[in-house]
């Protein structure tokens, strides 16, 4: 039988230690279930950047054993919503953990000083980092990787500028272009004053079972057969960009329309054909659906001298940086993006943001006053520019406010109605319709990676079925991708990884519990969780709305009404509620 490890980690008093959580993984398989199951011990009250508020990084059980399990969980108290947060990483991390003999590392408490916290195998330092602050997330990651050295494969967690800052969207940035983006997680590291996580590790678990070859076998074929994986490898997820624009899909200038008439200039063709420089994978993973941009830029135009940067690109990406902002070339898009990893921004976010602050000018909510002289357009590259520098130095009030979300902005200076996030968190690249705004209000890890919405809503086009029933198929699939997500795997591969392929696999790392039925029964039970966890953080499904602005403008599955999205959440809510009672027998 396998045991799996936390490594508990006390930043105020400089102590660590290890303890034993393999009842959590026999219970709730491991990553986002069993890192539900210690954020609960949790005072919900406690604010984001309390000392006590702690950060969870968990795996799975078949995590850095089989292809595409390649994710790593972080949950933690989101200081740009108030409630549970939940973002998913891939790069080293989890082989790092893994070979660190950690399936969990739970940090608490605040360091006396900015530090890098070395984990190498049994060994933990808390090193300084004083001469890395005010560092970017890109020249850290070069700085730590040339100065620890080890015998094994290390995986590089940092913040920017932005977690220094205490920003609610800063991202902490994982190896080379991953990053765990949403709602906040650099901002907490920042508060606890870490710049930085190193780690690494040989204690690889051996696997003796004799079906494990021929089970890996398996899947190692499916993946790289897959026409679906063919797809994230070839053009990567920018392939949709073209798609959702003709469809109504694609988020345009604020998410006033769906179709965006320079999709062609942001194309993944476009990418690919122009910029495309290298693609790799996370570690264990076959797909290589990771693709890097080359961006030249002058720094000597008398002596034609230039520097060249590698950007990583994806869908959502391009949508928050190029067609919400009305920008059609590619190289714009890159040269923002470039401004954006160095901050250490959530890109979806800092994009949205920005979308909602160019429309709450033009509509005269803010002045040149607010700006500090700058007038804001669409589609103005250059000014935008300008804009992240004058947010990144706290240039006035109103330049610092725009890192505290577009909710918090519309509030303050008018233009709620416009600020498009749903429980404040700004709202992904799919403008497809009821059941992708539905998954983004209501999904336990407030992402469109909660539910397959976006997709719901191209399949019921023509189709009789009601929204009713749209609504508990989604309700159903979002329930198992708990056990996905506990597992921790890359949800490219969600079709792959079926029950039947998930309950064979845990047999043989001895997980013998968990058949078709019970795995069933823990993904409702994880959901649940998640449910009353966020309840106990203030969620309410009462406080849910739509913004008034995605009431105007057409989607892919048509016009969606306030009324149509309330009746949607109360469906939502009644399968949530009935799943709690799961609960009581826990």
């Amino acid at each position: 039988m396998r045991n799996f490890y936390m490594l508990d980690i006390d930043l105020s008093s400089g102590k660590s230690e290890k303890i034993d959580v393999t009842a959590l993984f026999n219970r709730y398989i491991g990553g986002t279930g069993v890192a539900t199951a210690l954020l609960d011990e949790f005072a919900p009250e406690t604010d984001a950047y309390d000392a006590a508020a702690p950060i969870i990084f968990a795996i799975g059980p078949l995590s850095s054993i089989v292809p595409v399990a390649t994710k790593t969980v972080a949950m933690f108290k989101s200081p740009l919503t108030g409630n549970m947060g939940e973002s998913h990483a891939g790069g080293r991390l989890a082989m790092a953990m893994c070979g660190a003999g950690y399936h969990v590392i739970r940090i608490r408490g605040k360091s006396e000083f900015p530090c890098v916290i070395e984990i190498d195998g049994n060994t933990v330092r808390f090193n300084s980092a004083s001469s890395l602050r005010g560092m970017s997330a890109l020249a850290v990651e070069r700085i730590l990787r040339d100065h620890y050295k080890s015998d094994y494969k290390r995986s590089i967690v940092r913040t920017g500028p932005a977690g220094e800052r205490l920003s609610p969207i800063a991202a902490a940035t994982v190896d080379s272009s991953r990053h765990f983006g949403r709602l906040g997680l650099g901002g907490v590291l920042g508060s606890k004053n870490v710049k930085a996580l190193v780690v690494s590790g040989g204690n690889y678990w051996k696997i003796e079972n004799p079906a494990f070859n021929a089970y890996y076998n398996k899947l190692y074929q499916a993946v790289v057969n897959s026409d679906q994986m063919k797809k994230y490898h070839d053009l990567g997820t920018p392939i949709n960009v073209v798609p959702l624009s003709k469809i109504n899909g694609l988020p345009t200038r604020n998410f006033s329309q769906g179709y965006f008439e320079g999709a062609e200039g942001i194309s993944g063709e476009a990418f690919a054909e122009k910029h495309l420089s290298q693609q790799t994978a996370c570690a264990h993973c076959q797909c290589g659906c990771i693709h890097m941009a080359t961006l030249r830029e002058s720094f000597d135009q008398e002596e034609h001298m230039y520097k060249t940067f590698k950007v990583s690109y994806d869908h959502e990406l391009i949508f928050a940086w190029g067609s919400n902002l009305s920008i059609g070339n590619s190289e714009d898009v890159l040269r923002l993006l470039y401004y954006v990893e160095k901050q250490g921004w959530d890109a979806i976010s800092m994009g949205v943001i920005l979308a909602w602050s160019v429309e709450a000018f033009q509509r005269g909510y803010l002045t040149t006053a607010h700006t500090d002289g700058i007038v804001l357009n669409f589609g103005d590259a250059q000014t935008f520019l300008k804009v992240l520098e004058r947010i990144s130095n706290r240039h006035n009030e109103f330049y610092s406010d725009l890192e505290k979300g577009s909710v918090y902005c519309g509030e303050k200076y008018g233009g709620k109605d416009f600020a498009i996030a749903f429980g404040k968190n700004e709202a992904p690249g799919y403008m497809t319709g009821l059941h992708a705004y539905l998954g983004y209000g209501t999904g336990v890890r407030h992402s469109h990676l909660d539910s397959a919405g976006y997709s719901i809503d191209q399949k019921k086009i023509n189709s009789t079925k009601t929204d009713s029933d749209w609504t508990k198929d989604m309700y159903k699939e979002s329930v198992w991708r708990m056990a996905l997500n506990s597992l921790v795997i890359c949800l490219f591969a969600r079709n792959i990884y079926t029950p039947e392929i998930v309950s064979e696999g845990l047999k043989i790392v001895g997980m013998e519990q968990f058949d078709n039925a019970a795995l069933a029964k823990v993904a409702r039970v994880i959901h649940a969780m998640k449910i009353r966890q966020k309840m106990n953080f203030g969620f309410r499904f009462s406080d849910l709305y739509l913004p008034a602005r995605l009431e105007k403008a057409v989607t892919t599955s048509g016009h969606v009404t306030v009324e149509q999205f309330a009746e949607q959440v109360r469906v939502y809510q009644q399968l949530a509620e009935e799943d709690m009672k799961l609960l009581d027998s826990e």
